[in-house]
């Protein structure tokens, strides 16, 4: 009988002892899964604070003036538009280049160290 009564109190024992450990793995997979999550909550709420930032830059009215010069290349009356830059120059400038890699690059090189070109 005794037996018996310490075999009952073993297998009671191990089946609390299972339990328990089912128990607190199923906390620490909580416990990591929480984690996760508050690390994404930060990141989103990051996220959003530099989402509303962009919002409140973009409501002012300097942000759309500047938007509609950039990129609508509008102007305010009584202003002139200005545009800079000359196309036959860049032409101009490529065939200088084009004309000056033709020449062998030892000849490059004794141009550049031994004769002095003229800079007008």
């Amino acid at each position: 009988m005794k037996k018996v009564l310490y075999l009952l109190i073993l297998i009671i024992s191990l089946f609390i002892i299972n339990n328990l450990i089912r128990s607190i793995s199923n906390l620490w997979q909580k416990h990591d899964l929480i984690g996760e999550a508050q690390k994404e909550l930060l990141k989103e709420k990051n996220n959003h604070q530099r989402l509303q930032d962009q919002l409140d830059r973009a409501k002012r009215s300097e942000f759309v003036e500047e938007e509609a010069r950039n990129k609508l290349f509008m102007v305010k009356p009584g202003e002139r538009v200005v545009v800079l830059g000359n196309l036959s120059s860049d032409a101009d400038q490529k065939k200088s280049n084009i004309k000056e890699y033709s020449i062998p690059t030892w000849k490059q090189w004794w141009n550049l160290f031994f004769q002095k070109k003229d800079d007008s």
